[in-house]
């Protein structure tokens, strides 16, 4: 079989969908598929392009309308998918629900060739909430949309457990991990008076590090004697940034909490060689999301370090190296976090086996293709 892997954006180093685009696109190879990245490029001459791979598959040309075009057309991807001879299309949902992407999809359906489309989370619609109007107008369209986008495609592959969305049938899968990229943590904390955290994201209002440093304003108020670091890794949506700024500034917190901004490679490793506990998702609530299955949790687990997070992950209730925190508002209980972390005895090496046989993208993606095979 002979597959397309279709993204709407472009790559940044940093950015961890980025990574974990790439690490499905090589789950799928490593299941013997012959599969083509797509995305979209800005070269350094400021053109923008849609390439497959490194074949140019349409070129935009410059400026407002090339922005515009680039949303719009889908003729040059549609005939190269059928020249190609390509069988499945997997499709990444960025909520760009529009008639020119119903209409591929349309002429996708009609040329036979098979349509996944992943929705990385769901229900998403309160995550626009509180955010500016560009994103307001995003989300509208999308509501307008997405359910017509759907009736041409086979199936919805979700990290949620719902047997349909809009009306049509899921795959249900899990965030997987490259563990051949992901370093394992080799460090033991040996100063017993500090204790290092780490939250890494795309930061949104859902990460909820807002209740965490609120928790570190009211343990330090206490003179305790255990010196508490959280080191947030990542940039996000401006207004949240600033308010975790703001929040940190007016609690005198400076010394505690540290914006280490966009880290990757050998930078983000030795952020982690220091870190103690990874601070997972601890708001999704304000999304109406019980149940997820995040790549961040993945992630920590992969590195070798205990968690914490607030939703319901099925891979990991059960594991003695995760700490479930209230999913509501209230800020996090810092000393309760201490208390998990000084009783127990994590072992770096332990961690990770516990989901390589699992939750690698080869496994997750498998599911999906056993799917589509039983369908044909």
């Amino acid at each position: 079989m002979k597959a397309l892997f279709l993204v709407f954006h472009g790559f940044l180093d940093h950015n961890g969908i980025s990574k974990k685009i790439f690490y499905q696109v090589d789950g799928m190879r490593q299941c013997g598929i012959e599969t083509k990245l797509s995305y979209l490029l800005i070269d350094k001459e400021g053109i923008h392009k849609r390439m497959a791979d490194n074949t140019v598959v349409e070129n935009y040309g410059r400026g407002y309308f090339a922005k515009i075009k680039k949303r719009i057309c889908y003729n040059s991807l549609l005939n190269y998918i059928i020249h190609e001879k390509i069988e499945l299309v997997y499709v990444r949902y960025v909520h760009n629900a529009n008639p020119f992407l119903i209409h591929f999809f349309q002429s996708l359906n009609k040329a036979k060739v098979k349509v996944v489309m992943e929705i990385p989370t769901y229900p998403y619609d309160m995550e626009y909430k509180g955010l500016s109007l560009d994103y307001q107008r995003i989300l509208f369209f999308d509501k307008c949309f997405r359910k017509s986008l759907v009736k041409n495609i086979y199936k919805i592959v979700t990290f949620s457990d719902y047997n349909q969305i809009w009306g049509r049938p899921t795959i249900c899968i899990s965030n997987g991990i490259d563990f051949n990229q992901i370093k394992l943590k080799t460090k033991k904390n040996t100063n017993p008076m500090e204790l290092h955290l780490i939250g890494v994201a795309t930061i949104h209002p859902w990460h909820g590090f807002d209740r965490l440093i609120e928790g570190l304003a009211i343990y330090l108020k206490d003179n305790k004697p255990l010196s508490i670091y959280f080191h947030i890794v990542g940039e996000g949506v401006p207004v949240i940034v600033e308010g975790y700024k703001k929040l940190v500034k007016s609690n005198n917190l400076s010394e505690h909490v540290i914006f280490h901004g966009p880290k990757f490679g050998k930078e983000l490793d030795d952020i982690f060689e220091l870190a103690d506990l990874g601070i997972g998702s601890l708001a999704r609530h304000r999304c109406n999301i019980t149940k997820i299955k995040t790549l961040k949790n993945r992630e920590y687990a992969a590195r070798g370090i205990p968690f914490i997070y607030s939703e319901i992950d099925d891979d990991f209730e059960n594991m003695p190296y995760i700490f479930k925190v209230p999913a509501d508002d209230s800020p996090i209980n810092i000393d309760d976090i201490i208390s998990f972390y000084q009783k127990n005895n994590f072992i770096s090496e332990k961690i990770r086996s516990t989901i390589e046989n699992k939750l690698s993208w080869k496994e997750q993606m498998q599911i999906v293709l056993n799917d589509i095979n039983k369908s044909n």
